[in-house]
């Protein structure tokens, strides 16, 4: 119900954690049934309408922190940053499951960031890097090790939404909340990672959002094949993710690369589709992306 709310509100923001602060700007309701916050401008409702959230809902009062430009800047509609150059920026995003300090997490995090970045914290799970290109020198490999380290360390799991590099500009929050929207995905319903990037996330995000009829076409000509043969769909999965490289897919499966060629010939006699053609192999994957989409959520 929060989200149909918040779609009414501009600039409205909604939380899955109860924010450690919030500017003044705002009114802050939590919804007890769906364990979410909603912050909506002050500015945007008229009394009528505070007076019927504040009978539906519990309004919640959180004193006002000073959260830097970045925060207000990215969440609460602020003014732009002032910065020394004309340059863009990565904001890489992370959410920790488990309890530990902000302080903890920050003082882990300087030790492989340059000492310039910047943090902001949505609440106690949620926050970002940002990072003026300049400053870039992490890889996606390297995010996931400290990932890794941070578990190890601190017996929390972390995971990492790594942003574009975007100028800045007046629209970069709308950018910035667009990652958001994809990373909230990727946590969802995404596993076996702990790094995300939009080419990882945008395909399987596509699968999901495909209009009925579309998913009717590609459950007739694909997933029913996929649902008589399970090993089959793992088999065409790997070998796609693999780049069609045959040997690549034959260890990550451990088989014999003849048993490999056996089971991708009998996905093409059965759907006509040869996978070593680019339009055929994007067609499957999308198709099996579905199906693991669609499979994770019954």
């Amino acid at each position: 119900m929060l989200k149909k709310i918040m779609s009414l509100y501009e600039d409205s923001v909604l939380f899955s954690e109860k924010p450690l602060h919030i500017s003044n700007q705002f009114h802050l309701f939590y919804d007890q049934s769906e364990n979410q916050w909603l912050a909506i401008p002050k500015s945007k409702l008229t009394e009528k309408e505070l007076n019927l959230l504040q009978v539906l809902y519990q309004q919640v009062n959180i004193p006002s922190k000073p959260s830097g430009k970045w925060y207000e800047f990215l969440m609460v509609n602020g003014p732009l940053p002032t910065t020394s150059t004309d340059s863009n920026f990565r904001i890489i995003q992370f959410h920790i499951k488990g309890n530990v300090e902000q302080d903890e997490i920050e003082s882990a995090l300087n030790g492989f960031f340059s000492d310039e970045v910047q943090y902001i914290w949505e609440d106690g799970q949620n926050g970002s890097v940002i990072e003026e290109k300049r400053q870039i020198s992490l890889s996606e490999s390297e995010l996931a090790s400290i990932s890794d380290t941070l578990e190890s360390d601190f017996y929390v799991k972390i995971s990492f939404y790594i942003g574009k590099l975007f100028p800045l500009s007046n629209q970069l929050p709308n950018q910035y909340r667009q990652e958001k929207e994809y990373f909230q995905f990727a946590k969802s319903h995404l596993s076996g990672s702990n790094t995300f990037t939009f080419e990882k996330v945008f395909p399987p995000f596509v699968a999901a959002n495909l209009p009925n009829h579309i998913k009717e076409k590609l459950y007739k000509d694909f997933l029913e094949v996929f649902l008589d043969d399970p090993d089959l769909y793992v088999t065409i999965k790997v070998f796609l993710e693999s780049n069609l490289n045959a040997s690549m897919t034959a260890k990550k499966l451990y088989i014999h690369r003849n048993t490999l060629q056996y089971r991708l010939d009998k996905f093409i006699d059965k759907t006509g589709v040869q996978l070593k053609d680019f339009y055929g192999a994007f067609t499957v994957f999308l198709a099996c992306l579905l199906f693991q989409h669609d499979n994770l959520h019954k």
